[in-house]
């Protein structure tokens, strides 16, 4: 085996048949870190001090340095695998949603590193979030995630639209209602404005910031509210139920696959037997 299919079965957690290589995990718990420290250059405390900046700056400069090799090994090692063979399929794995996801987790900064370009630090920041689809890329549970919203992805936008409809209408009546009643609260004195308050009240988080205060208006929160429990419950179900389904049919797909080795392992003995 060379060594270029030697790093593509250790880089592609596609190319393996059951857990993840060290160097994997590896790249797993540096993303890990690169988070927590992501949380602590936001701390004031920390971040004023010269030796903790200093670390922030060591600590960026390898995780960044390290996803950049990691990113070039990946793209050279695709080419074991027939369908990125030349430069034709090397493009077609650069193209992919991971592989840019990749890209994104270390080609912003390093080109401000490189250039020394004026670019917020908070950009910059926002743009380290894309490093947890690389988390994504070594934990099947994501992928059997997106796999459960495609699959109800109808019901799903049904809901939505649903959820919408719901809180137009629950913004209109509580503007109308008072309004009518003679209530000044600036939270209703427009539709755009009083959607918030439907906002909160549908999705039953209720800040309490912005309220009714005629006898009508209450009235008419309470309903809203407890139709509020159907809107937040209805999305909530459908995706448990389409997520039990996914992990079902991937388990019997599973199962499936080791009768079928057990199968096959067993008529090759027999026929060695013969």
């Amino acid at each position: 085996m060379g060594l270029k299919q030697r790093m593509y079965d250790a880089l592609a957690p596609e190319a393996r048949q059951s857990g993840l290589s060290r160097v994997n995990l590896f790249i797993l718990g540096l993303v890990l870190v690169s988070f927590l420290f992501l949380a602590l250059e936001t701390e004031p405390a920390l971040y004023t001090q010269p030796s903790w900046q200093l670390v922030f700056d060591i600590s960026n400069i390898a995780v960044i340095t390290i996803f950049a090799l990691e990113y070039i090994a990946r793209v050279w090692s695709a080419g074991a695998d027939p369908q990125y063979a030349g430069l034709a399929g090397r493009w077609r794995y650069m193209t992919q949603f991971y592989s840019i996801a990749d890209l994104l987790a270390f080609l912003p900064e390093l080109i401000v590193m490189i250039t020394g370009a004026n670019v917020s630090l908070l950009v910059l920041r926002v743009l380290r979030l894309a490093r947890i689809i690389k988390i994504a890329r070594f934990i099947p549970a994501f992928d059997a995630l997106g796999a459960a919203m495609r699959r109800a992805s109808s019901l799903l936008l049904t809901s939505l639209a649903l959820a919408i409809t719901i809180i137009y209408v629950s913004a209109v009546l509580l503007y109308f209602v008072e309004g009518l009643a003679g209530n000044e609260q600036e939270a209703f004195a427009s539709i755009p404005r009083a959607i918030w308050w439907a906002v909160a009240t549908l999705t039953t988080v209720g800040y309490g910031d912005v309220y009714p205060v005629t006898p009508l208006g209450r009235f008419c929160a309470g309903i809203i509210a407890l139709v509020g429990v159907g809107v937040v419950a209805l999305p909530a179900g459908v995706f448990a139920s389409a997520f039990s389904d996914e992990l079902r049919e991937r388990e019997l797909a599973k199962i499936k696959q080791e009768l079928e080795a057990s199968r096959a392992a067993a008529a090759a003995g027999r026929n060695d037997a013969s």
